[in-house]
C-alpha cells in the first residue's frame, strides 16, 4: 500500500472518531453515559484485549506467509545460478540450450510473472519451465559426469518449482473474507463503546485524544494486516525481484566468462521469439 494512502486513511479515520466523540459529547451528561465508570474499564479491556489477541494471531499468520513468499522467491533465483552451473555438465548438444532457457526463465519472473502477481492473477505455470523439461528429454548422456549432472539438475527442478510454489503462494493474500469481517466488526464495537464514553465535563482535546489513540491503533493494526497479507502489491513493504534480478546478473556474466554467444531465445522480458 502507498505510504500517501496509509497516512490518508489514518488521518481520515481519526478525524472522523474524533467528530463522532466530539459530536456525542455535546449531549453526553458529565461523566460520561456510564454510571460505574470502573465496570466500564473492565468490559473495554475485554474487548480490547479480545481484538488485540484476535488481531495478533491474525498478523503471525500473515507474516508467515509473507515470510515464505520471501524466502521462495531467494531460494528460487538461487536454484537458477545453481541450475546454471549444473547444465555445463550436461551434453553439449543441450547445454547452450538449457543456459539460455534459464535465463529467459529468469527474465519471465522478473519481467511477466511479478506484475501479474501485484495484480493477483499470476498464473500456475511459467512457460519456460515446460521449455527446460523438453530440452533435457534431448539429452543423451555418456559418461559418469553427465549422468551425475542429469540426476542433479533433476533435484534442482524439483527445487526450482517448491521455490516457485511458495512465492506465488502470498499473490492473492490468504486471509478469508471471514476473517476480515470479524476484524472490522470488533474495530467497529471497540469504536462505538468508546464513544459511551463522551463525558461534557471532560476537555475537548482529552476526549479527542482518548477515541483519537485507539482509533489509530486498531487502523494501523488493519493496514499492517492487509500489507502483510498482500506482498507483492506496490507499496511500503512489498515484494521485489530483486533475488532474480541479481541472479539474472550473474548468469550474463557467466555466459560472457564461458563466451557462450548462442542467442538466446527470448527478448528481454522473457518471452519467447
Amino acid at each position: 500500500m502507498n505510504l500517501l494512502w496509509v497516512l490518508l486513511i489514518l488521518v481520515s479515520a481519526v478525524a472522523i472518531a474524533v467528530a463522532a466523540m466530539l459530536f456525542v459529547r455535546r449531549t453526553a451528561p458529565e461523566g460520561s453515559y456510564f454510571e460505574d465508570g470502573d465496570r466500564a474499564s473492565g468490559v473495554f479491556g475485554v474487548l480490547a484485549t479480545g481484538f488485540a489477541i484476535f488481531a495478533g494471531f491474525v498478523i503471525f499468520l500473515a507474516f508467515t506467509s509473507y515470510d515464505q513468499s520471501r524466502s521462495g522467491a531467494e531460494a528460487e533465483a538461487l536454484t537458477v545460478v545453481q541450475q546454471f552451473q549444473t547444465a555445463q555438465f550436461l551434453p553439449e548438444n543441450v547445454r547452450p540450450r538449457l543456459a539460455g532457457e534459464l535465463v529467459c526463465y529468469g527474465r519471465s519472473v522478473v519481467s511477466q510473472e511479478w506484475p501479474s502477481m501485484q495484480d493477483g492473477t499470476i498464473g500456475e505455470i511459467n512457460p519456460w519451465g515446460f521449455a527446460l523439461f523438453t530440452t533435457l528429454k534431448l539429452a543423451k548422456t555418456s559418461t559418469p559426469e553427465e549422468e551425475a549432472a542429469y540426476g542433479k539438475w533433476l533435484d534442482q527442478t524439483s527445487d526450482r518449482e517448491e521455490a516457485r510454489r511458495d512465492r506465488v503462494h502470498g499473490a492473492t493474500g490468504i486471509i478469508p473474507t471471514s476473517i476480515w469481517l470479524v476484524l472490522f466488526f470488533s474495530g467497529a464495537v471497540i469504536f462505538a463503546f468508546m464513544l459511551f464514553f463522551a463525558d461534557s465535563g471532560e476537555r475537548v482535546v482529552s476526549q479527542a485524544m482518548l477515541i483519537g489513540s485507539a482509533t489509530a491503533v486498531v487502523t494501523t493494526t488493519l493496514i499492517a494486516i492487509q500489507v502483510l497479507d498482500n506482498p507483492y502489491r506496490p507499496g511500503v513493504g512489498s515484494l521485489q525481484p530483486v533475488a532474480m534480478e541479481r541472479s539474472l546478473v550473474i548468469l550474463d556474466q557467466a555466459r560472457d566468462v564461458l563466451n557462450d554467444t548462442t542467442p538466446l531465445p527470448c527478448d528481454e522480458e522473457g518471452k519467447a521469439l
